[in-house]
């Protein structure tokens, strides 16, 4: 099994999504807020997430953990496209 297909299958027991995305070098989503609470997995590149105002570099392999209704933004610092996942808790 592919690690996208061991996420996935890890985050639907914890009762979340799980959805692939894409990101171009520079690539910046500010100021989000989700009234469920999210997770990220970083499958290649690097990214900067804050989350009320504290920030955390992710590479390769990171998992962060965004609480329901905290502002948050991420952004793609690297020289690289970033490939990652999300996932929202299911209501």
């Amino acid at each position: 099994m592919n690690r996208e297909k061991q996420i996935e299958e890890r985050w639907k027991a914890k009762g979340f999504s799980c959805d692939l995305w894409l990101d171009p070098p520079g690539q910046r989503w500010e100021g989000y807020v989700h009234d469920v609470d999210e997770l990220i997995y970083m499958l290649h590149g690097q990214m900067e997430l804050e989350v009320s105002g504290e920030k955390k570099i992710l590479n390769s392999r990171d998992e962060a953990y965004i609480p329901a209704r905290v502002i948050h933004s991420v952004r793609n610092i690297g020289k690289t496209e970033t490939r990652w996942l999300y996932g929202y808790k299911n209501r």
